[in-house]
C-alpha cells in the first residue's frame, strides 16, 4: 500500500470513527478541505481520496458547485444505490417487481454512452407502496461486463441490481442525471395504474466507475405526488 493510501485510509477512518461516534452529528457540515489539510497535515488530494471512502461509506454527502437531487415527501434522496436503498433510509420499505431481466442489444444506447459493445443487461423494476400504490418504474441497462452475462439465468444477489454489480466488482462511484415531466405512455400508464397521459417525473441517470466507464443507465417514471427535483448551488459557510 502507497504512503498516500495509507494517509487517506487514516484520515477516513479518524473521521468515520467521529461521525459514527457522535462527535460530527449526522447533518452537520465538516470542516473544509482546508482546514482538513491543516489538521491532519496531509495535501488536498489525500483529504479528497477521504471523503469519497466516506461517501462510498454512506457517512458524508458532498455537494459542490451546482447540483440537483430527487426528495421523496420533502427527505431528499441518494439514489446512488437506487431507489429502493434511497427509500428504505427514509423508512419506507416498498415492495420491489422486477418485470424483465435479460440481455439485449442496444446499439442506439450504445452510441449515446460511448461504449464499446452494444451488449446490456436489462432490468424492469416497479416498487409498490405497501397500500398498493405503485410509486415508481424504473428501465436499468448495465453494459454486460464480464459475471453478468448469466445474471437473467440466476438471478439478481438478494433480489439487489446495485448487489448484484457490487459481486461483479462494480460500484458507482459518480454519474450524471436529469430530470423532466412527461406524460406516461398507454404501456406503462397501464403498468403503474394511472390514465394514459397523467405527468410523471421522468429522471434519467448514468452511473461510472472511479475511471469514468459507464456502470449503468436508469431511466426512472417517479410518482410526482411523492417525489420532486430540487436544486442547491454553492456551499453555505467559509471553507
Amino acid at each position: 500500500m502507497s504512503e498516500q493510501a495509507r494517509k487517506h485510509q487514516r484520515v477516513a477512518r479518524i473521521l468515520g470513527r467521529e461521525i459514527r461516534g457522535g462527535a460530527l452529528r449526522a447533518g452537520s457540515r465538516l470542516p473544509g478541505e482546508h482546514a482538513l489539510t491543516q489538521r491532519f497535515s496531509v495535501s488536498r488530494s489525500t483529504v479528497r481520496e477521504a471523503l469519497r471512502t466516506l461517501a462510498d461509506e454512506g457517512l458524508v454527502r458532498t455537494h459542490p458547485g451546482i447540483g440537483s437531487f430527487v426528495s421523496f415527501d420533502g427527505a431528499p434522496l441518494d439514489n446512488r444505490h437506487g431507489w429502493k436503498q434511497a427509500l428504505t433510509e427514509q423508512g419506507v420499505a416498498p415492495e420491489t417487481t422486477v418485470l424483465r431481466l435479460e440481455t439485449l442489444r442496444d446499439a442506439a444506447l450504445a452510441a449515446e454512452l460511448g461504449t464499446d459493445s452494444d451488449a446490456f443487461l436489462a432490468v424492469d423494476r416497479m416498487r409498490t407502496l405497501p397500500g398498493g400504490v405503485r410509486l415508481s418504474l424504473e428501465r436499468s441497462r448495465v453494459p454486460l461486463h464480464p459475471g453478468l452475462a448469466e445474471v437473467p439465468r440466476t438471478g439478481l444477489v438478494d433480489g439487489s441490481l446495485t448487489a448484484t454489480l457490487a459481486a461483479a466488482g462494480l460500484v458507482v462511484a459518480a454519474g450524471q442525471q436529469r430530470a423532466t415531466a412527461v406524460p406516461l405512455e398507454e404501456g406503462d400508464a397501464g403498468l403503474l395504474g394511472r390514465p394514459s397521459g397523467t405527468s410523471f417525473l421522468q429522471v434519467t441517470r448514468v452511473g461510472r466507475s472511479p475511471m469514468g466507464a459507464v456502470i449503468e443507465h436508469v431511466v426512472s417514471l417517479l410518482d410526482p405526488e411523492r417525489f420532486e427535483l430540487r436544486v442547491s448551488f454553492g456551499e453555505s459557510g467559509p471553507d
